[in-house]
């Protein structure tokens, strides 16, 4: 004989209204101020009907990103050939939706849902931030590859670089921030902060 499952199925409607609930609070209220207690309330469930299903609003926040309730468009990078000017379009996109205010709430409900630890961590990478990184990686590597960008350069550094100027521009308050678009970004990140050396070995200064 089959062995019968144990306890009642989960309901996948259920389900679906306890992660709609957690990414409208998260917009409305914020990863912070969001708790169990006002998810349960706002999907129509008992408290431990959540907890059931996930033991912590951060795995909340995870299922979300990973059901796809919550998240940042993320297309592909474009590949032109002009490894240079593919990274400037693709970034141009994420610089442009962080003018967004839903995007930010996941943004940083994303970013403080990875710093609670466990496996939603883990999982939150290799379903969301380890792909895009992979892809920046990538651009990086044939930017080189076709001479764009120095054979020295550091591609995880880069992609370090890049990342966290998009994930600091989420968490800082909108009073701070500075009318800086991708395009400048870029600029100091591929040119350098320092004099470039002309042909005859003298080293202009860019004004």
């Amino acid at each position: 004989m089959t062995a019968k499952p144990r306890g009642r199925p989960r309901n996948a409607q259920t389900d679906t209204a306890i992660l709609e609930a957690a990414r409208d609070l998260m917009a409305a209220d914020g990863y912070e101020r969001m708790t169990i207690e006002a998810i349960a309330a706002r999907a129509g469930v008992g408290k431990q009907t959540v907890y059931r299903r996930w033991p912590s609003k951060a795995a909340i926040v995870a299922e979300a990103v990973m059901a796809g309730h919550l998240g940042i468009r993320a297309d592909a990078p474009p590949r032109t050939g002009d490894a240079a000017a593919d990274l400037r379009t693709w970034l141009g996109q994420f610089f442009g939706q962080l003018g967004q205010p839903a995007t930010v709430a996941v943004i940083r409900g994303l970013a403080a849902a990875a710093t609670d630890g466990g496996t939603e961590a883990e999982q939150l990478y290799e379903r969301f931030t380890g792909p895009g990184r992979e892809q920046m990686l990538d651009l990086l590597r044939l930017g080189v590859e076709h001479g764009q960008f120095r054979a020295s350069l550091d591609i995880e550094a880069a992609a370090d670089a890049i990342s966290g100027t998009l994930l600091y521009r989420a968490l800082i308050p909108p009073s701070a921030v500075v009318d800086t678009d991708a395009a400048g970004f870029l600029d100091l990140l591929l040119l350098g902060m320092t004099p470039r050396t002309s042909p005859g070995g003298t080293r202009p200064e860019r004004r």
